[in-house]
């Protein structure tokens, strides 16, 4: 069955970077923010239906004490659907998943993890691939450039590095907090550790929901609930479906799992193309297909 989650997750994953695409909407000045509050309520209530059947004590306290890794992945995925508004998906996916070769530095860095030659191979052949991608994207004549004004197409540009980053710091501190020797995570057990971290986080991203309907309804703005946001409600649920199996798919067997659900970048680029008609240029396709090679050799390396 593990198979069968893995691939559930991989093609989960993709339909929700196609359909979070297709609810940022570039004229929709909070599009956003929207897609903060589909994601936020339907995880919301994921969290409460676990916490309603799952067989785990959940401490309220866990909220806060998980907060600074919620905080890193709810911010990361805020400016990657901002990013989404102007940016291609067939651009900004490849680059935020070089999140994982930056956690593996800076596990180096901070947690004094050394990295093999492989990985330190891999990791060159993505920053090859993300510096020819940004080189042929602030250079030339460029469309977007001219559509939004060079400061929005610069800063929309930056917005799947920022994700890569903030995710990454995520990462490096969720091993801290799924470790049981480190863990400062409140009654947890070796079976319920990454239960409680999940509830946590989903429960902070329904806080956020909440807090951004509310601000928009200050604004004026109407968000008319998740059926008249169909995209960005189906984005959320796949988001959030995907998240499930990967639990199973990863329980069973993670290590040949891992490489195939990071293909879910490959997934994403060939959904873009046929259903929302991305063309990028010959050489931007060289660039990100080096981009998806350094992403899926780093995942077959970190899971053997």
């Amino acid at each position: 069955m593990w198979l069968v989650y893995t691939l559930a997750t991989t093609l989960l994953w993709g339909l929700a970077e196609l359909f979070y695409k297709k609810g940022a909407v570039e004229r929709e000045k909070y599009s956003h923010l929207k897609i903060c509050v589909a994601v936020g309520a339907v995880m919301g209530l994921h969290a409460v239906y676990t916490l309603l059947t799952g067989d785990f004590t959940y401490d309220p306290m866990n909220l806060i004490v998980y907060l600074p890794v919620s905080a890193c992945y709810i911010l990361s995925m805020a400016f990657s659907f901002f990013g989404m508004r102007f940016i291609e998906e067939s651009i900004s996916d490849p680059i935020e998943n070089t999140s994982g070769a930056l956690c593996a530095l800076l596990c180096m860095v901070f947690l004094g993890e050394a990295i093999s030659l492989p990985v330190g191979i891999a990791i060159l052949i993505i920053t090859v691939g993300v510096v020819g991608v940004g080189y042929l994207e602030n250079s030339g004549d460029h469309l977007r450039q001219k559509r939004l004004g060079k400061k929005l197409a610069v800063i929309a540009f930056c917005m799947p590095f920022l994700y890569a980053f903030i995710d990454a710091v995520g990462c490096v501190l969720d091993i801290y907090f799924l470790e049981m020797e480190t863990s400062p995570l409140i009654g947890v057990t070796e079976e319920s550790i990454e239960l409680v971290a999940n509830v946590s986080y989903e429960l902070s991203f329904a806080i956020v929901g909440l807090v951004m309907y509310i601000f928009m309804k200050l604004k004026g703005e109407k968000f008319g609930g998740l059926i008249k946001q169909k995209d960005k409600a189906l984005a959320a649920v796949c988001e959030t479906a995907g998240q499930l199996t990967y639990v199973y798919a990863m329980s069973d067997n993670g290590a040949i799992a891992a490489p195939i659900i990071s293909s879910v970048c490959v997934v994403s680029l060939v959904l873009s193309r046929i259903f929302l008609k991305e063309k990028l240029s010959k050489k931007q396709y060289a660039f990100i297909f080096i981009i998806i090679v350094g992403v899926l050799m780093l995942a077959v390396i970190e899971g053997e």
